[in-house]
């Protein structure tokens, strides 16, 4: 799907009440399989009937070039109606790792395939762009949704 056509869906899901931006998680920490502590600072879900027989997560890790942590969560915010209208999206945590400055995104796609494609998507060429040479590095975990995922791994906070 082009950008055009992905704002255009992204702007019905906000126009009919669809996309929202859950508070309960925001400050929550996780430690991830490989150790590292990320903490969630915004939250987006596209609302549906149907359930996914076969979800996936998109995981990406990246670290800026050029823009403070605090600057880029500010930032990005312009590129969401870009993706959230792409097809098989259902949901998205955004995370930092407050030691470091690396980002750390979990998407939820309806299918393998749906995050499959993600990852040859203009945004995450967009992505790739905008990060350190060599930093943006994404896994792609068959069969789990994000609040499945998220439950294997330690709260911190």
């Amino acid at each position: 799907m082009n950008p055009f056509r992905s704002f255009l869906k992204s702007l019905s899901y906000f126009m009919t009440g669809n996309l929202i931006f859950p508070k309960e998680r925001i400050g929550e920490t996780y430690r991830m399989e490989d150790g590292r502590e990320f903490s969630i600072f915004r939250h987006a879900i596209v609302k549906s009937e149907s359930i996914s027989p076969s979800p996936a997560i998109f995981k990406v890790r990246f670290l800026l070039a050029n823009m403070t942590p605090e600057r880029n969560k500010v930032f990005s915010l312009i590129p969401i109606p870009f993706f959230i209208g792409l097809p098989g999206f259902k949901a998205k945590l955004w995370m930092i790792d407050e030691k470091d400055g690396y980002f750390q995104g979990m998407y939820e796609w309806n299918s393998l395939l749906s995050a499959q494609k993600y990852s040859k998507s203009f945004a995450m060429k967009f992505m790739t762009k905008r990060s350190m040479p060599g930093t943006a590095n994404y896994e792609i975990i068959a069969n789990k949704d994000l609040e499945g995922y998220i439950g294997t791994l330690e709260r911190l906070g």
